[in-house]
This record gives C-alpha cells, sequence and structure tokens, in this order.
C-alpha cells in the first residue's frame, strides 16, 4: 500500500493546486438499473455512473473536508440514512405524543441529478464560504465530463455532459443545498420532507408558505418538482387533513409513504413495515430453492447474509417491532432460511443457531439499537444526539 499511497498523494496534490480534473476521472459510463413499473418505459430506469476508481479516492477526500465545512457551516450534517429517518421521525413522533395533529409532505425532484446546472452549483459553493480551489476544482471536474450508455455489453458513443452530477459519484450528495424554510425539514439526497404541527389556522399557512419557497426556489434554479411524487401524510389524533397546493397544483392525500425505504402510515404503525420486507425475502429464498443447487452451508450462507438478510436489517432500528406477531415474521424468515441448510433440518432453531456461529433477529436488533445509541452518545450527530438522550434518561 506505501508503493503505492506515494504516487497517488503526488497526482492528488497536483491535481488539486492546478485545478485540472484527468480526463480518465471525467469519463463516466453510464448503466441504467430498473426500479420499478414496466421494463419497456425508459423513465423506470436509473442511470448510476461506474468511474475511475482514483478518481474516486480523489472525490472522498474532497467529499470529507467538504462536510466537515458545510457541518460547521450548519448545511449538512453528512447523516446516513438511519440517523436522517432518525431524526425526523423523532420530532414527528414527540409531536403526536402531545396530541398535536401534524402533516408530513414528501416532495420529490424531476431528475435532480440529471437537470441541475453546473454554474448554478458553482455559484452556490462559493456563496458557502469554500476556499478558491475548491470551485475551481469541481467546475473543472463537471465541464469535462462526458459519458456513454453500456448495456449488455454494447456501449453507445462518448457524449458531452452539460448540466448535472454524476449518480454513483462521491461528490454527487454533497452538491446539493438545503433551502429555507419556517417548518421541520429534512433532506437526503434527492428526497425531501416538510413537517409542521397543524393545530391551528398558523401552522397550515406556514406549511404552505414554505411550499411557496420551494416552488420558488427550484423555478430559481432550473428544476421542478414531480407534482404526481409530492404527497401529504396526515398523523396525529384529530387531524383535519388540510389540503396543500404546490405552484398551481393541489398534493394529494396519503394514508402511507414509503420513506427512504421505509413505510410510513398515518398511525405510525410498523406492522406494514415489518411484513414488506419479510415478503420480499421469502421471495428471495423461493428463488435460492429453485435455482441453487447446494445446501451447504458454504453455499446457503453467504447467499442469505448478503441478499436476504440486509431486508430484515435496513433501517431497524426506526421501525422498531412492538409486538410478538411481528417478531415472528421476521424471524420465521431466518428460520426457513436455516432449514435449508443440509445436515440442520432437525436440530432446534436456537441449536442450528450455535451450530453455524449465527444471532437470533432480535439479538442483531438489540446489537444494533446498542452500536446506534454509542454512536449518538460519542458524539456522531451531534445535535441530534441532545435531544435524543437527556441527563437522567
Amino acid at each position: 500500500m506505501d508503493e503505492v499511497a506515494k504516487p497517488f498523494s503526488i497526482i492528488f496534490e497536483r491535481s488539486w493546486w492546478s485545478g485540472e480534473v484527468p480526463t480518465d476521472w471525467r469519463r463516466h459510463n453510464i448503466t441504467p438499473i430498473f426500479r420499478k413499473g414496466k421494463k419497456e418505459d425508459p423513465g423506470n430506469y436509473r442511470s448510476v455512473s461506474l468511474t475511475s476508481v482514483p478518481g474516486k479516492m480523489m472525490e472522498q477526500i474532497l467529499f470529507e473536508t467538504m462536510l466537515r465545512h458545510m457541518d460547521n457551516k450548519e448545511v449538512i450534517g453528512g447523516k446516513s440514512c438511519l440517523a436522517s429517518l432518525v431524526s425526523f421521525y423523532d420530532g414527528v413522533t414527540a409531536l403526536v405524543d402531545k396530541e398535536q395533529p401534524t402533516d408530513i409532505v414528501s416532495l420529490g425532484l424531476c431528475k435532480t441529478f440529471d437537470v441541475v446546472l453546473h454554474e448554478v452549483l458553482i455559484s452556490k459553493l462559493k456563496g458557502r464560504g469554500f476556499d478558491r480551489w475548491t470551485p475551481r476544482w469541481i467546475r473543472n471536474w463537471l465541464d469535462g465530463c462526458t459519458q456513454r450508455v453500456t448495456v449488455n455489453g454494447s456501449m453507445s458513443r462518448w457524449r458531452p455532459v452539460t448540466s448535472g452530477v454524476p449518480q454513483g459519484s462521491v461528490l454527487g450528495l454533497v452538491l446539493f443545498t438545503v433551502t429555507w424554510t419556517e417548518c421541520i425539514l429534512s433532506k437526503f439526497a434527492d428526497d425531501t420532507k416538510l413537517c409542521g404541527v397543524v393545530d391551528m389556522l398558523e401552522g397550515w399557512d406556514a406549511i404552505q408558505r414554505d411550499l411557496d419557497r420551494l416552488e420558488r426556489w427550484t423555478c430559481v434554479n432550473h428544476m421542478k418538482f414531480n407534482k404526481a411524487k409530492c404527497r401529504v401524510l396526515h398523523v396525529g389524533w384529530a387531524n383535519s387533513k388540510h389540503k396543500y397546493r404546490m405552484g398551481g397544483e393541489w398534493l394529494k392525500n396519503s394514508p402511507e409513504e414509503k420513506d427512504l425505504g421505509v413505510l410510513v402510515d398515518e398511525k405510525l404503525n410498523m406492522t406494514r413495515q415489518c411484513a414488506l420486507p419479510a415478503q420480499k425475502a421469502n421471495r428471495i429464498l423461493g428463488c435460492f430453492k429453485r435455482s441453487v443447487a447446494s445446501r451447504s452451508r458454504e453455499g446457503i450462507l453467504p447467499l442469505y447474509s448478503a441478499l436476504v438478510r440486509p431486508h430484515l436489517d435496513s433501517c431497524i432500528q426506526l421501525w422498531s417491532l412492538q409486538h410478538k406477531k411481528d417478531t415472528d415474521v421476521l424471524e420465521w424468515v431466518q428460520r426457513r432460511a436455516r432449514k435449508m441448510i443440509r445436515g440442520l433440518e432437525y436440530l432446534s432453531y436456537e441449536d442450528r443457531l450455535r451450530e453455524l456461529g449465527l444471532f437470533s433477529l432480535e439479538k442483531r436488533r438489540l446489537w444494533g439499537d446498542l452500536r446506534a445509541a454509542f454512536q449518538y452518545l460519542k458524539g456522531a450527530y451531534r445535535k441530534d444526539g441532545e435531544g435524543l438522550f437527556h441527563e437522567g434518561v
């Protein structure tokens, strides 16, 4: 590693001081990733950029420096997906516990990463007080980008990129800034949520003013909200389910919304959220059963750990299970996977786990809870931790 580190450090330093980005770092192979809907519709695919590894290393160095600066400026906190959700819904549940009706507006931008203008990004970086080298390096990185689409081994011609930031790049996420609102705003990449108490007329007006501000912000920055994906979730006792508009269109109400992969309903009940990953995990196990010939632990266990269990663990600290019937639904998935391993069929569930050196999902959740609490208490997310943990608790 030392032999490689020295030449890379020289290249990174010269690139930084000169503001020149090597051509290979600015070439992106675009791979379309299917999301949902009809596979024949190109709009149902997300374009992800595969870029140079040394270029990503340079981006990571710059990314960490920019995060520290922007955290000091109280612009962005560099939160994980889980931390972003916990921070937002801790505020929501606190309001609901006080019997205050609360409205959550989920907002979706149209192809955010593709349409944002380079000049807009550079001007915002300059406005955030960065040194003169950072905007210069990023401008060169963006303005010289070329890309081609790769599908099933076939490649298109190289084309210049005139707007947007590469999806899949390290710097892509940090190049978005937070706008100004009166209510609680949560932003993770291009997913944005707005929340406020609506027990009086002033609460409705505050949310509507923020929506108007966000609409004006998109116009100034040459972007646009996808109104079909903007929904309102009404939670809390005696919620009057007020209607909001964005531009000239009324936003639709929704009894449940998926937020960063977690299904949240108007009663803040997580039973449905528990059932969805269990269903998805069971479908994957069914594929294993039909297509994987080996039933050895060396064959099944890595597949389960890599492709099934992440669905059962993802952001579970937010949708922590409260009912035994929900814990049983998830635990049954792991029981089924363990039964697929040859030689363990007649052992009890606990004995199978012991034989494989694994924990039950309940113990994994406890371990995850303790790890998350440790991160907050040790200052990983300083401001959020102050709200989650009080003296004497």
